[in-house]
């Protein structure tokens, strides 16, 4: 950490004790939950489909915000003003269809043919008898889970930073120490019960720092004439080109791909929920995102310049803003509204890395026709998540990218890859394995190819071309080639309620 973050920060116990209030909260549950995650992997990765219908509606939406929105958005807000809305937007749609139709199809099928995984529903869904199907998508799942896992880290590294002047380093162990001890303990019963906490402080945060900030500079009206003062962006959410919104609303086309978002639709107790779930979701989801883009307009108003942010990073304008407006207790608060941003998202997917790990590689390949004891397989996933958490911090060090960059990619490339064939396996009884195959392979190389071009790169958000060949690719194969017998059969199984 540089000598002008040091200047910045400035240091108060009463902030440290909320914050460790907050921790203790969690670990609480974890060790409330474990008793009931240790009885088996479908407790422990599904909550044995016995999840409250309110649980899954704040579990679902915060697990797919990340620091993303606290510290990506808000920052992407302070850059480019109110136009960063359209970054939010495109996900607040889609996941009101994914709450309306695609979870309850999901959760019918993987509750009648006994899937507790992603790679499990693709699996049984076109007759994965040889696990070439399953293991394509584990490694898909492993590939862009750890980038996503270590941004998260590297996230919390940033807000023990900025709120408590450690170095940064620092930071990302502690975030990755209290993420693996919850987690390992309590399973997703813990991880959902801590996702419905989380969701409360975040937004209790994203509602309470803006209203507070904006009235200490004299109302919405002083603040938005301040704005256009310095440049009519940040007063207009027009001001931004089509291809831009376009790219940004194509954000949301990832929710149907990451399974620590899917995984919640499984775990619901009653499929016919689902309403009640869309409605307080998307409430909670709104809410959530126009605080986040008035956080950063406030942002903008108090630090005009960004060298007068710490390490001139507009991701540590959340925590400056708190410290600048807040009381240390409600400073506390916010600290730890950012850190339940980042564990409901890292923790869900650890569950989901470790599931396709024990579950997919372990149980159902390479010990497939063997039973194996379900406290052995909890206890290899406790294993597995340890391990996961060790590598994920290593790539996190040598990680360079912004978090918003870095989380984007990663939803990128699970959104290209499992969106679109999941859509398809669940709404075309046409789609045959060959056509996931090619939808699978199709949409995680355009991702990375688009990526790592810059021209393309800066043309559109690598998602939307990935998203749409994928989309193409399992249409076309799967055309020319005949989906199995049994492949027929399940997608019936689907309608049954």
């Amino acid at each position: 950490m540089d000598e002008t973050q040091l200047v910045s920060v400035s240091f108060d116990s009463s902030a440290v004790i909320a914050f460790v209030a907050y921790l203790i909260l969690i670990i609480g549950v974890g060790i409330y939950a474990s008793r009931f995650s240790s009885r088996g992997i479908s407790e422990y990765f599904i909550g044995g489909r016995k999840m409250n219908r309110f649980v899954v509606a704040l579990s679902a939406v915060v697990s797919g915000r990340s620091a993303w929105l606290l510290l990506g958005v808000t920052g992407m807000a302070y850059a480019q003003g109110p136009s960063a809305i359209w970054a939010v937007l495109g996900y607040i749609i889609v996941e009101i269809f994914l709450f309306l139709y695609y979870g309850r199809r999901l959760r019918n099928f993987t509750e009648n043919r006994n899937c507790i995984t992603i790679p499990d529903f693709f699996a049984e869904r076109f007759n994965d008898h040889d696990g070439k199907l399953r293991i394509t998508i584990v490694v898909i799942f492993l590939v862009f889970m750890i980038g996503y896992i270590s941004s998260q880290f590297v996230a919390g590294g940033k807000a023990f930073a900025s709120g408590f002047g450690l170095e940064t380093n620092t930071g990302v162990l502690l975030t990755a120490g209290i993420v693996l001890v919850y987690t390992i303990v309590g399973g997703f019963l813990a991880v959902s019960l801590t996702d419905m906490f989380q969701a409360i402080f975040m937004m209790l945060a994203l509602v309470m720092l803006p209203v507070i900030a904006i009235m200490n500079f004299g109302g919405l009206q002083e603040l938005l004439s301040s704005l256009a003062l310095m440049d009519v962006m940040y007063v207009d959410p027009f001001a931004v080109s089509v291809g831009a919104a376009i790219g940004f609303l194509g954000i949301g086309l990832g929710s149907p791909g990451n399974p620590h978002i899917l995984a919640r639709y499984m775990s619901i107790d009653d499929p016919k929920q689902f309403k009640y779930v869309a409605v307080v979701g998307t409430t909670w989801n709104v809410l959530m995102a126009w605080g986040a883009v008035f956080v950063g307009l406030a942002g903008r108003a108090y630090f005009p310049e960004v060298e007068m942010l710490p390490g001139a990073d507009t991701e540590n304008l959340f925590p400056m803003l708190a410290q600048l407006h807040l009381h240390p207790i409600l400073f506390g608060v916010v600290l730890a509204s950012i850190f339940a941003a980042i564990m409901s998202t890292a923790d869900s997917q650890l569950l989901v890395a470790a599931s396709s790990v024990v579950r997919d590689l372990y149980e159902k390949i390479f010990k497939r026709g063997v039973e194996v004891p379900q406290d052995k397989l909890v206890l290899y996933s406790r294993i597995v998540v340890f391990f996961i958490v060790i590598f994920a911090l290593i790539f996190g060090f040598y990680a360079e990218d912004l978090v918003f960059w870095l989380v984007l990619f990663a939803w990128a490339g699970l959104g290209a890859s499992i969106g679109p064939t999941s859509i398809l396996a669940l709404y075309w009884k046409g789609t045959t394995r060959a056509g996931i195959f090619a939808g699978l392979i199709t949409g995680t190389l355009v991702t990375i190819g688009w990526y790592l071009i810059p021209e393309l790169k800066a043309l559109m958000y690598e998602l939307i071309p990935g998203f749409f060949a994928s989309l193409l690719a399992t249409w076309i194969v799967s055309l020319f080639t005949e989906p199995a017998p049994d492949s027929k059969k399940a997608f019936e199984d689907m309608f049954d309620e």
